[in-house]
């Protein structure tokens, strides 16, 4: 049996008017070549936004139903959830089966975009579930645990206790943080590699954006990373963007293989030193001219650059003139090293919000979550509703919430 992993598509993401495209186009290639697979995983974060504008809706939709053209190679054996009478539809073609992740979670009494692709039958949504399928004799269960906050991840994945299935290959389909793979250090994960379920043939966890294959113990485990950039880190500069493909024979042996995509924008990271005795402008030029040089892509790529300049000022507006300049050639970014100690943590503090890939949302609830800590309120207090019903207006509602829990 072939499957295709894939993550982190974040339809949606643009933080440049000529980037919009990019999650659409990276994520419809990446579907396209795993229409020749019998089975597709995607492990969270298929939207930016808990929220998706409908001009997002309807180019990830034409994406996400071109499995519904292909023919179901696999037989559907069994789920621990009900499945919607709709899902016979995804299951008679190349089923899609899908975990929600951070940037799709809403509070627990509200419908999320992943549950409202699965009532369309698009996709078989999993959340503390099981659904095994079978082809030629080889079973396999996908155990799939959709994104929660860091703090209770432990807790929920304990409280769920999957536990591998005879005569199946088992994957345990993940969007969490592990320690030592942490996405973000603004919120410890309670997940680590000596805490996860035990004798799982595969363990595979969304939400860590870069592609890689590494194993615990004897225990494969795949970070399919995501399609599109996002940090503009080095990191990112270092590894493709892609998705796996796994094949697994009636023995358990299991074959890995990255799928690169051709049509991704090139994401190039590069620092200069600020020489005293030079124009800056010109110094930075050089730099640009000679990064381009080497450069074959289709677009413009996305060049970010760390300008370390002691002694030296160079005011933002001088970079923009820059940009500008070389604005039909490539997408810049830059950043500049400060020396003071006080602005220099203040740009690490949003440097950690730009990483995490925050929403406004997400701040908002950072801060509430927070907010009430300090008046001591229970940490497993229901934020994430009491913060839906702010966002929504229901000041009333909220309050009633919050009362009711701190009385409880």
């Amino acid at each position: 049996m072939r499957i295709a992993v894939l993550s982190d598509f974040h339809f949606g993401f643009a933080p440049h008017p000529e980037l919009e495209n990019d999650c659409f186009d990276n994520a419809n290639e990446a579907i396209e070549k795993a229409l020749n697979t019998d089975l597709i995983l995607l492990a969270g974060d298929i939207f930016d936004s808990r929220v998706p504008k409908t001009n997002v809706w309807a180019k990830a939709i034409q994406i996400l139903v071109k499995p519904l053209l292909k023919n179901s190679t696999v037989h559907y054996v069994s789920c621990t959830k009900d499945l919607k009478e709709i899902s016979q539809r995804t299951l008679s073609h190349l089923p899609v089966i899908a975990i929600h992740g951070t940037h799709e979670r809403k509070g627990k009494d509200d419908l999320n975009v992943i549950e409202a692709l699965e009532n369309a039958g698009i996709l078989i949504h999993l959340h503390c579930q099981t659904i095994i399928f079978e082809k030629n004799g080889v079973k396999v269960a996908i155990h799939g645990m959709s994104g929660v906050p860091e703090r209770y991840a432990k807790d929920i994945l304990y409280q769920w206790n999957p536990q591998p299935i005879k005569d199946c290959f088992n994957i345990l389909l993940l969007h969490q943080s592990i320690e030592p793979y942490v996405y973000s250090p603004l919120e410890r994960p309670s997940l680590n590699l000596s805490n996860l379920p035990k004798n799982f043939d595969l363990i595979i966890d969304g939400h860590v954006h870069t592609s890689f294959y590494d194993k615990i113990g004897k225990t494969p485990i795949l970070f399919p990373g995501s399609t599109i950039t996002t940090q503009f880190e080095l990191k990112e500069a270092q590894t493709e963007k892609g998705f796996f493909e796994i094949e697994i024979d009636s023995n358990k042996n299991v074959n890995v293989k990255f799928i690169p995509l051709q049509q991704n924008r090139k994401f190039i990271y590069d620092e200069i030193l600020i020489q005293k005795n030079l124009p800056f402008k010109e110094q930075i030029e050089l730099k640009i001219n000679q990064i381009l040089e080497k450069i074959k892509s289709p677009k413009p790529p996305i060049v970010k650059i760390k300008i370390v300049a002691k002694e030296i000022e160079i005011q933002d507006q001088d970079l923009r003139t820059i940009e500008k300049k070389y604005s039909d050639k490539a997408i810049l970014i830059f950043t500049k090293e400060l020396e003071s100690p006080e602005i220099t943590q203040k740009v690490e503090f949003l440097k950690n919000l730009r990483d995490q890939k925050l929403s406004l949302e997400e701040i908002g609830l950072q801060l509430l979550r927070k907010n009430l800590e300090n008046l001591n309120c229970d940490p497993k207090l229901d934020y994430e509703s009491i913060f839906m019903h702010l966002a929504n207006g229901e000041i009333e509602r909220a309050f009633a919430l919050l009362t009711e829990q701190v009385k409880g």
